[in-house]
């Protein structure tokens, strides 16, 4: 990046966005060709008042739950300096071909689990939904189409708290800063800057579906299956040869979910025949007794008892195509 002042180039208004909002008229701003985006957290629920301006970024995207959209307003022109960023070092920031945006959300994990505690419907940057990424994503491609901003970003988004101080490990030196183009964010930003958001924020994704892609939360690898597929998936063996033995059952890669489950469902069935058996002699044995037999015919009458449920359960798993 470069700083100084040079005429804007390209549509400065983000289609859609609001003016309800508008700082620049009062208090003006320096004149760029903007080549890096950087992302905020208001770290609220609304829309913030920005001291009247005076902290304002250039875009705030808040969202609207039910619609499952991000509304936007716009407070700077794209290529006009806003004020977001502290200016306390030996390099601009503000001023230094930056343009801003502020997520309506938060990246501190004790605010999100305290908001969620108390039922504040809030964005929480490490979850952001996947029509949020989509939103976020629509505005990175129009900066890089309409400004040339690079659907890169090449550094870390670390997680809050660690991401905040000048130590975090993930801030730029100024000689980084001075050189940087693409997407980062405020935890990145030297000159005195020690804010952390916006935490662990999903930069990757976000340019990913920018490019046209798909991000990692869109992925469904059971995408298209009916229940006749997973079915078939896990039974179905028409083109594959029955295993011989159990150690082919566990060598043979094919074979394992199908013979894993029906071995599971063998095993069942034998414990139902366990327990048929079981009552069937009890049964016999009450009998028995009841005539008054010897042992012998007792012991007989128990072990028939026992064979027969065996046989029938033994027919019942090997005999049906289940």
């Amino acid at each position: 990046m470069s700083g100084g002042l040079v005429a804007k180039a390209g549509p400065q208004r983000y289609p859609g966005a609001s003016t309800a909002y508008w700082y620049q008229s009062k208090l003006g701003g320096d004149s760029m060709e903007s080549n890096v985006i950087v992302w905020h957290t208001t770290e609220g629920t609304s829309l913030p008042s920005y001291s009247g301006g005076t902290e304002a970024p250039n875009f705030t995207a808040k969202p609207d739950f039910a619609a499952k959209v991000l509304r936007w307003y716009q407070h700077f022109d794209f290529d006009t300096s806003s004020r977001a960023l502290v200016h306390a070092g030996a390099v601009a920031t503000n001023t230094l071909n930056v343009s801003q945006v502020e997520l309506v959300a938060t990246c501190d994990p004790a605010t999100h689990a305290k908001w969620t505690k108390a039922g504040y419907a809030h964005l929480y940057t490490p979850e952001l939904p996947d029509w949020v990424i989509r939103d976020l994503a629509a505005f990175a491609k129009w900066a890089h189409d309409q400004h040339g901003v690079p659907l890169t970003s090449g550094v870390t988004f670390k997680a809050y708290p660690g991401s905040y101080g000048t130590g975090n490990g993930v801030r730029m030196s100024n000689a980084e800063w001075l050189s940087f183009k693409g997407h980062c964010g405020h935890q990145h930003v030297p000159s005195g800057n020690l804010h952390g958001d916006p935490g662990a924020f999903p930069m990757v994704a976000i340019l990913t579906a920018a490019k046209g892609g798909t991000t990692p939360q869109e992925e469904d690898p059971m995408a298209g299956l009916t229940k006749k597929d997973i079915f078939d998936a896990v039974w179905k063996t028409d083109a594959i040869a029955a295993p011989s033995d159990a150690a082919d059952v566990k060598t043979n890669p094919n074979w394992q979910p199908q013979s894993i489950l029906r071995d599971l469902q063998a095993r069942v069935r034998r414990m139902d025949a366990t327990v048929a058996a079981q009552s069937a002699a009890i049964t016999a044995l009450a009998g028995q007794v009841g005539k008054g037999a010897d042992t012998a015919v007792i012991v007989s009458a128990v072990q028939k008892a026992i064979t027969d449920a065996v046989i029938k359960v033994d027919v019942d798993i090997h005999g049906q195509d289940t």
